[in-house]
């Protein structure tokens, strides 16, 4: 892979390893947070379960895969690829590969129209009279999706790359 490229792909990783642990963090507060002003004042954050469910954990769910893609930890054929000889494995590799990279692409694709179409509309939810915008989430699986589709495609282009950190 030309270093140009696999800078540009460590730094995006790097940024979403950054986002996802500020996530983690910010899960763990937010929760912390709700659970102990429930339990001393009886007065919880309003749509806490609104905000985990809607931005927490959906980011936590899709922003990590481009990270497992180039782990190499995704989706592999663990039974049929051990007996095949060299040669082969490195074919079901590649296919295996472009296979996950369209699968993704077409994913980030049908995802993009959704956030296309809620960020239009302003998508929200309203909880206890509480207001929780929650377009902005609906752009995290298209994101995700993406840049595991872009991990994946580059590491059909170029398959043997140096093992990960």
């Amino acid at each position: 892979m030309p270093p140009a490229i696999r800078h540009l792909q460590s730094g995006l990783l790097a940024l979403l390893t950054a986002i996802g642990a500020l996530a983690v963090l910010a899960l763990l507060v937010h929760v912390s947070v709700d659970v102990a002003l429930r339990s001393l004042r009886g007065t919880p954050i309003p749509a806490t379960y609104e905000i985990v469910t809607h931005y927490y954990m959906v980011g936590l769910a899709f922003l990590p895969l481009a990270w497992v893609e180039k782990q190499g930890g995704m989706v592999r054929i663990d039974v049929i690829h051990g007996m095949l000889p060299r040669p082969a494995q490195a074919v079901s590799d590649r296919v295996v590969t472009l296979i996950s990279a369209l699968i993704y692409g077409v994913l980030a694709w049908v995802t993009l129209r959704t956030a296309l179409t809620n960020s239009a509309n302003g998508s929200f939810i309203m909880t206890n009279g509480v207001r929780v915008v929650t377009w902005p989430a609906y752009w995290l699986p298209p994101v995700g999706l993406a840049l595991a589709a872009l991990v994946t495609t580059l590491r059909a282009i170029w398959p043997h790359q140096e093992p990960a950190a």
